[in-house]
């Protein structure tokens, strides 16, 4: 009975759907974290009875024919790279993109990061780093005898010096943007690679034509939707039930034959 392998793997597909939905809602927290959505498609078909196939010596043609699904497989999972809304933290090293682009965070290995995640501090050089102490690129240093740091919308960063009057210029922060966002590689710690699938990055500074803005003092939240999610989750429980269902239904098909006598 075909039934049997279909909704078993209509329980598989399910069971990753719950997966994604779930690492969703555990990161509802995370900074600049995007959901994803898990995308089914329909396995290969068995044609009984191909369409389109002669029917008569006449030269009539099946309009359908007879096909049976084997049901279903996993596609992708693709994220959703809408904004998140914005929090005040009052840090004056926070950051966030409202807009398109990404930070860039040099990893100990020398390649490049890319976050949506500006919570930054200053390590012991007084250099802008992210949690993990990664360098943000381009470097910034915030001079020791800095008393407030000012950091524009376009990602100028400017310091007050004690004792004299004027700001000082001490970087520019850059933002990078990519053709296909969905195609990077997440690779944890709120960080994500450049593939083959996302394209080059195209860099440029903070408000430029196809670039977000910086707000200083604040951070990028989840964009992850409870409400929605949860709704997601019972109609993946729901199906998930339903193709079990199948699967008892079946058996009792089959205890129905072992049974005849």
């Amino acid at each position: 009975m075909l039934s049997l392998d279909i909704a078993a793997t209509g329980m598989q597909a399910q069971q990753m759907n719950v997966d994604v939905i779930s690492n969703n809602i555990a990161n509802m927290t995370t900074g600049g974290f995007k959901r994803q959505r898990a995308q089914f498609q329909d396995l290969i078909y068995q044609n009984k009875v191909r369409p389109g196939t002669t029917s008569s010596s006449s030269g009539t043609i099946l309009p359908s024919g007879i096909q049976l699904g084997l049901g279903v497989k996993p596609g992708s999972i693709y994220r959703i790279n809408e904004q998140g809304p914005l929090a005040m933290t009052g840090n004056q090293y926070d950051l966030a993109i409202s807009g398109r682009g990404y930070f860039q965070i040099t990893m100990p290995n020398g390649e490049i990061g890319y976050t949506r995640d500006g919570t930054f501090q200053i390590n012991a050089d007084g250099a802008l780093v992210n949690a993990q102490g990664y360098l943000v690129e381009p470097t910034i240093t915030i001079p020791a005898d800095a008393t407030d740091v000012t950091i524009s919308e376009d990602g100028l960063v400017q310091v007050k010096i004690a004792g004299q009057t004027a700001t000082q210029q001490v970087g520019q922060l850059q933002l990078v943007t990519f053709q296909n966002d969905a195609g990077m590689e997440a690779i944890g710690n709120n960080l994500y690679l450049e593939t083959e699938a996302s394209g080059a990055p195209t860099t440029g500074n903070p408000t430029d034509v196809g670039f977000g803005k910086l707000q200083q003092g604040a951070r990028e939240q989840s964009n992850v939707n409870v409400v929605e999610e949860i709704t997601s989750l019972i109609s993946a429980q729901r199906a998930y039930e339903m193709n079990s269902k199948v699967i008892q239904t079946s058996d009792d098909m089959l205890g129905t034959i072992t049974q005849l006598r």
